[in-house]
């Protein structure tokens, strides 16, 4: 099994890139799909960003793979900083175009004070405009001289990318239990489905997980039996039994309370489980801030519950009770940038 997450600077062509490896691996049938596969949500392919990280699980030459996408905007660099956490290895994009970014640099060192093995790739060298020699040494200079080679890929034509994939299986490490044989979980992310309630997306880190068993989680500090478990497929997600130490994929509880559910929180079992939590996420610094009214007074409670739905999938924007002398009962909410307030005010109109 080999994990890893595919970060660059916007519009350096990762998303791209994932597709090119899911149509090399058998997942997606060349030239027979629209768009960006990963970019599932209809804000992404609006704008023609990454906003939400996806995760897949692939494979490739009898190896399974978990691959997960990310965002390249500043204003979602929290979605970077907490994908890292369920992978061994970054694949560091960068346009052969344009060189090294600013989010080049950043999610770089994210994934070093991970302790991620990073394989950097230089994307788009079939440009007219690439200049792959200047880029390679900014690479360089930014990864340090023992960088090592340097692979030139095509995400759009697809040259280079059989080369990744043998890379990423030759020196990307397989998972290693963080606590043994003991079952423990971090959960990375999280969904609100309404027929199925919350659903955390998590990466095993000790023992295995099975569906019937009672687990706790720690911040809420309650017991949940499992009711379901699973892995992302390319289109839909796929249940199974249990998942072992290093696999990537959800579960569900059947919570009514979605507080207890927390993005960074620890999973363990109710019996026999781990005494201390795994090391969470750092909060994020909200720099905008606006406030956020229902066109009705009578549909507070409803613009309340969206928020409670949605905070639990983005908890990088913050929101709490005021009210106004002229507008009624709202909220004051902080987000991360202004393109952050564009895309939860889209996503709350859906």
């Amino acid at each position: 099994m080999r994990n890893f997450t595919v970060i660059a600077h916007i519009d350096h062509g990762k998303s791209t890139l994932c597709d090119r490896i899911l149509e090399l691996t058998g997942d997606i049938e060349k030239g027979k799909h629209d768009g960006v596969i990963l970019d599932s949500m209809p804000l992404e392919r609006e704008r023609g960003i990454t906003i939400k990280a996806k995760a897949v699980r692939i494979s490739y030459k009898g190896k399974i793979l978990n691959m997960v996408d990310t965002p390249g905007h500043v204003d979602f660099s929290y979605e970077v900083s907490r994908t890292l956490s369920s992978c061994e290895a970054a694949i560091l994009v960068v346009d052969a175009s344009q060189g090294v970014e600013a989010q080049t640099v950043a999610n770089y060192e994210s994934a070093r004070k991970s302790g991620l093995k990073i394989i950097p790739v230089l994307n788009k060298i079939d440009m007219p405009n690439a200049r792959p020699k200047e880029a390679e040494k900014e690479i360089r200079a930014l990864l340090g001289e023992d960088t090592g080679d340097i692979l030139r890929v095509s995400a759009r034509t697809g040259e280079g990318v059989k080369e990744l994939l043998e890379q990423i299986i030759r020196d990307v490490p397989p998972p290693q239990a963080q606590t043994g044989r003991t079952p423990s979980a971090l959960i990375f992310d999280s969904v609100f489905d309404p027929f199925k309630g919350a659903i955390a997306y998590i990466r095993v880190t000790g023992g295995r997980l099975r569906v019937g068993d009672k687990v706790r989680f720690f911040a809420a500090e309650s017991d949940y039996e499992i009711k379901e478990l699973g892995f992302f497929g390319v289109s839909e997600m796929t249940s199974v039994k249990e998942l072992k130490v290093g696999e990537i994929g959800y579960i569900i509880c059947g919570m009514k309370d979605l507080s207890d559910i927390m993005i960074g929180d620890t999973i363990t079992s109710s019996v026999r489980g781990v005494t201390q939590p795994l090391p969470g996420f750092r909060q994020p610094k909200q720099f905008v801030f606006a406030g956020l009214y229902p066109v009705e007074n009578a549909d507070y409670l409803k613009l309340k519950s969206a928020l409670d739905k949605l905070s639990i999938n983005d908890t990088s924007f913050t929101y709490t009770p005021e009210d106004s002398s002229s507008l009624g009962p709202g909220f004051r909410c902080g987000f991360l940038g202004v393109l952050h307030l564009e895309i939860i005010t889209s996503r709350l109109g859906d």
